[in-house]
Formats: structure tokens, C-alpha cells, sequence
């Protein structure tokens, strides 16, 4: 216990709070120590505070049960015991942005669920595997904070990553024109099939915001370090349909794509086989060993098979083939709460750790 880093939840009672609990449970170098919330949670066990409103199908942990839940307002009574913070609050954007940067600011990391800070220039916005470099604009964000050790780095949107490491790790021949509809799972929303009925059989060919974010973050984290922070990328042109299914969990997309140096079938699936970051490079606990795992079989990936691929951490693709109208077509999927949401934050936080971001606190 003592050689492990102390992780505050603040946002812990919601749907990835949760999945935080979870997948910090016996984690090698962090341990769920805090818990913050609304002031209607607070003062309360963790397990009283979320009784009835348990959503995963794993069981809570016990080590958390007794935790106490803590008001997420009072920042420096949440911040004095904790190394580093995992934020995903349901909020609104201002005030998300305000209390990021009020815990950041008592020399916390904040590793942020939440898109408040996805396009604030110095606040890094991260996929380990694809841009790794973004972390040095934490040294201007610190400046602007005025603090030494406290910072904001953010996970980007959960649909994206879906087919972003998909396009990236065929980076070499230049993608230029690219089309995506994601087929994107209730708890992308928050959401069951118990507290969303009408998803049953049913499919919603709007989610609001989604298409805007599908289309632009990853731009972001194709850009390049600036000295006024990260400056987006101008290519590749992608525009996307974003669609709500009666899925549980499970983001699949379908993308079809040009290039501006055109690879070969067998270019293409060595690309995706051979890809490696820098997480694989140093070995953290949640990277998957094999980041982009592609399936033979024409009906694969499938999200109920496949989803959990490396403990929900890996990439699916499949059906690759040319196309008439673009070069290539391809499937791809990930898991929309783990890869997408919680455990890419967690494997931001292992990276940081690992990269010297991200120290004890000298209490």
C-alpha cells in the first residue's frame, strides 16, 4: 500500500466513476484512497451512497465499500490526501473547467473524463499510443496555473477510438479523406437497459455533440506542440454519422478511407499487426499487448465477442476491402467505458507516472 500512489475519484458515484473503481482495484501502482461527489453523496459510505445505483455487472469492491464520500466542491479537504485525481463529474462546462483547474491548481494531476478542457491549447488531450509528445505542453499549462507539480491532461471522446488507431497506425501513407458512422453503445450515455427502455429494439440516429467531436479531436491529437500550446492538424477531412444502438457497450465504426500514398491489403494488416506506443515500449499495467487485433472471419469484430479484447483495452478491426468510391473500406471497434472512457484515462495516468509527470505528494 504504502509504495502505491493515492487516487482521488471525484465524479466516483456516476457510471465511470464506477468503471474507476473497478478497474483500479488491485491496480500495481495506484489505490482508490478518496471519493468525491455531489454534496447529496457526501457524508455518506461509498457503498450507501451508490445503493440501487450500481450499474456495472462487476461487483463493487470491497476495499471502497467504507470509503467515505466527500463533498467534490471542497477542493482542498479532497486534494491534501491524494496524489492524483481522476475527474468525471456530470456538470456543466464552465463549471467542470473551474474545478479541474482548482484542483490542478493545489499541485494535483487531474486526469479528466470530462470535455471541458479537450481544447484548452496547454491542457494535453491524450491517446498514449497515437500522441505521447502532447504531455510537454503540461510545463506551459503549469505556468499559466502557477504551479509546480499540478496539471490537467484530458481523455479525448470515447467514439473516436474506436477507428482513430486504426487510421493512425497507417500514418505513413497519409490518410487524406475519411468517412465514419459510429454505432455507438447506451453506456456512452450513462445509460442500461433498465434506466433506458426505449433503446430496446430501437435505434437513434442522433447523439448531441458527438458528430462535432468525431470530426474535430482527432485533428487535435494529430496536431503538433506549439509555444502557444497544441496547434490542431489540417488533415485528414473527416466528416461522420454518429448512432445510438441498443448495444450495452461497445463503440463499432465504419470508415472508409483514401490516401495519399495508397497501401496494399497486406500493407495494411502488417501496419495494424506490427503497431506499437509508446505504453507497449514501456510496458504499463493496463497497455494491451497487441494494441490493433484484426479478425479473418467476415462477420467480426462483433461487440458482444469482442469488445473486451486485452481486458477491454485493444482495438478490433475486420472486413477490410478496396472500395468503389474510396480506397479502402474497414470496421473497427473498442470498448466504449474501458478503452474509451476510464481505462484510457488510467493508461494516461500510468504514462505520466512512468514519464515523471506524476510524483508522491510531500505531506
Amino acid at each position: 500500500m504504502s509504495s502505491k500512489l493515492r487516487a482521488g475519484i471525484v465524479g466516483g458515484t456516476g457510471m465511470v466513476g464506477q468503471r474507476f473503481i473497478v478497474l483500479l482495484e488491485n491496480h500495481p501502482w495506484f489505490q482508490v484512497t478518496a471519493i468525491a461527489a455531489s454534496a447529496n453523496s457526501a457524508g455518506k459510505t461509498y457503498e450507501e451512497s451508490v445503493k440501487g445505483r450500481w450499474k456495472l455487472a462487476t461487483p463493487m469492491p470491497e476495499a471502497v465499500k467504507s470509503i467515505m464520500v466527500q463533498d467534490a466542491s471542497k477542493v482542498e479537504e479532497v486534494a491534501k490526501d491524494v496524489d492524483l485525481i481522476f475527474c468525471a463529474v456530470d456538470m456543466k462546462k464552465e463549471e467542470i473547467k473551474a474545478l479541474e483547474e482548482a484542483y490542478a491548481k493545489t499541485g494535483t494531476p487531474v486526469i479528466s473524463n470530462n470535455s471541458a478542457h479537450r481544447w484548452t491549447p496547454d491542457v494535453p488531450m491524450v491517446i498514449p499510443e497515437i500522441n505521447p509528445e502532447h504531455l510537454e505542453v503540461i510545463a506551459q499549462q503549469r505556468k499559466r496555473l502557477g504551479t509546480e507539480t499540478g496539471f490537467i491532461a484530458v481523455k479525448p471522446n470515447c467514439s473516436i477510438q474506436s477507428y482513430m488507431p486504426t487510421l493512425h497506425a497507417l500514418s505513413k501513407f497519409k490518410p487524406s479523406k475519411v468517412v465514419v458512422t459510429t454505432y455507438q453503445a447506451i453506456s456512452g450515455a450513462g445509460k442500461t437497459f433498465a434506466d433506458w427502455p426505449e433503446m430496446v429494439d430501437n435505434v437513434i440516429p442522433y447523439i448531441g455533440g458527438e458528430e462535432e467531436k468525431s470530426e474535430q479531436e482527432p485533428l487535435r491529437i494529430w496536431g503538433s506542440v506549439s509555444e502557444n500550446g497544441v496547434v490542431k492538424a489540417e488533415s485528414p477531412v473527416i466528416t461522420t454519422q454518429c448512432i445510438r444502438v441498443p448495444v450495452a457497450d461497445g463503440h463499432m465504426a465504419a470508415v472508409f478511407a483514401s490516401f495519399e500514398q495508397k497501401p496494399s491489403q497486406e500493407e495494411i494488416l502488417e501496419a495494424w499487426n506490427s503497431f506499437k506506443g509508446r505504453p507497449q515500449e514501456l510496458e504499463l499495467p493496463s497497455a494491451p499487448k497487441q494494441f490493433i487485433t484484426y479478425f479473418q472471419e467476415e462477420n467480426r469484430p462483433q461487440t458482444g465477442l469482442d469488445r473486451d479484447i486485452e481486458n477491454g483495452m485493444g482495438i478490433s478491426a475486420g472486413r477490410l476491402r478496396e472500395d468503389t468510391l474510396y480506397d479502402y473500406k474497414f470496421v473497427s471497434l473498442s470498448h466504449n467505458t474501458v478503452r474509451g472512457a476510464a481505462g484510457g484515462a488510467v493508461l494516461i495516468a500510468e504514462l505520466l507516472k512512468a514519464e515523471g509527470y506524476i510524483q508522491p505528494k510531500q505531506n
